[in-house]
């Protein structure tokens, strides 16, 4: 069995919390009672609890990432990366990630994760667009709060964010120097940030190399970032008469979904329509063809949010910072020069 710190406390003649505090190097201690108990801890092969550390800083060790359902189970590619990013990171600073899903639609009436009701954490990482009543409700709580693909649309956080309107550019521009001149753009849940960015670098792209905007060549107004909803903006898209030769999706989920619906048509790609996503999930590799796509760094992602957050603990004063991470094109067979 292995040994507790009341079995340090009880072979180095001192008191549980005499223990704590010197797990925690505080100078209140002296010397000679410091090495008695570092020999008791070395000797019973000891390894301190979070609640153990927790006697003296008050702190539990936790931190909270909380994530809606809609996003783990339809984005997991993304959204999981993103976790085990946090959860990398979180172990150089000893502390835990206790990982919680909600309702994408969560109200009032839902209950708050139990990590919350219990003061289990010290801080909480939310990813993804989160529902605004859950935010006023965790602000209740005055801990700190750290965002990672999202920024709320009321009050001043520390997020970090993907570079979308740089990754949009590079994706439009490619496609552009591809040879394609009727490029589409096809955008679920157009009011989440990282939509709305992805979606005016696309614009920029277009005016900066002389293209006009054409309405008809976008559909923004699908609910959801996802296979489904790219497969019948597609749909919408194609059964139009306006030309394209060229399409850019918020998100690779919705890449899949309009890729099968060309293939349902008999729209070779890349030959007839070139096609380019975003995120670089790992399902893009097993398609046919390959996907060309804006690669985020999702794991770094994770691990500079916990790098706020703790940058949030250590600091006396509200803490708000923006880091923006870069995205990278990765070219791969979706994607080619246009036949003359």
């Amino acid at each position: 069995m292995a040994a507790t710190i009341k079995d340090v406390a009880k072979k180095a003649g001192v008191s549980i919390a005499t223990v704590s505090l010197v797990i925690h190097n505080n100078p209140r201690i002296s010397p000679e009672t410091r090495k008695r108990v570092l020999q008791a801890i070395k000797d019973l092969d000891y390894h301190p609890t979070h609640s153990a550390r927790g006697l003296v800083s008050q702190k539990s060790g936790n931190i909270g990432f909380i994530v809606t359902e809609d996003h783990f189970s339809r984005s997991e590619p993304f959204y999981t990366q993103i976790f085990l990013g946090t959860e990398f990171q979180a172990r150089e600073y000893e502390y835990y990630i206790l990982l919680t899903t909600i309702p994408s639609k969560y109200t009032e009436k839902d209950d708050l994760p139990r990590f919350i009701l219990e003061r289990n954490v010290d801080g909480i990482i939310l990813a993804g667009k989160i529902p605004p009543v859950l935010i006023n409700r965790l602000s209740r709580y005055k801990l700190p709060l750290v965002f990672v693909d999202y920024f709320p649309p009321e009050g001043n956080f520390p997020v970090v964010m993907i570079d979308n309107i740089d990754g949009a550019l590079k994706a439009t521009e490619h496609l552009i120097e591809c040879g394609r001149t009727h490029i589409a753009f096809i955008g679920g849940d157009i009011e989440h940030p990282s939509i709305q960015e992805r979606f005016v670098g696309y614009k920029m792209a277009l005016e900066k190399h002389g293209l006009p905007f054409d309405p008809n060549l976008t559909v923004t107004n699908e609910p959801y970032p996802s296979r489904e909803y790219g497969y019948q903006a597609a749909k919408k898209l194609f059964s139009q008469q306006t030309p394209i030769d060229a399409v850019f999706t918020c998100n690779d989920a919705m890449a899949i979904g309009t890729l099968q619906y060309l293939k349902e048509q008999g729209i070779k790609v890349p030959e007839d329509v070139s096609l380019i996503g975003f995120d670089d999930v790992e399902a893009d590799l097993s398609l046919d063809p390959p996907l060309t796509t804006i690669r985020v760094p999702k794991i770094e992602m994770g691990m500079q949010a916990v790098r706020l957050m703790i940058e949030c603990l250590n600091s006396e004063q509200v803490f708000v910072k923006k880091l923006l991470v870069p995205a990278e094109l990765v070219i791969r067979k979706s994607t080619c020069k246009k036949q003359q």
